[in-house]
């Protein structure tokens, strides 16, 4: 499958039955290139004027099922402050 693919897809907790949103990103291993995890963006605030609210990092093992046009899962996904991960890419 393509990331591509996947982020046409909606993500749906079954614990709760919430709709987390669509897949915006995908975590890689590298250099085995294994999917470690998918992202998945927060809602935009107010048209997208300020920023965008949590993400989600749901772990790949906790994926139960993909259909053709959502992914099922079976943990709470994480929320992940985008600002930490900000600070952690200007160090580098």
């Amino acid at each position: 499958m393509r990331i591509r693919e996947l982020r046409r897809k909606e993500v749906i907790n079954i614990t709760d039955g919430g709709r987390l949103g669509f897949v915006g990103d995908v975590d890689l291993r590298m250099p085995d290139g294994q999917t470690a995890a998918l992202i998945v963006y927060g809602p935009a605030r107010f048209f997208g004027l300020f920023g965008r609210g949590e993400e989600y990092y749901i772990p790949w093992d906790s994926i139960q099922r993909i259909g053709d046009d959502i992914i099922l899962i079976d943990k709470p996904a994480q929320h992940r402050d985008p600002s930490l991960e900000r600070r952690r890419r200007k160090k580098f």
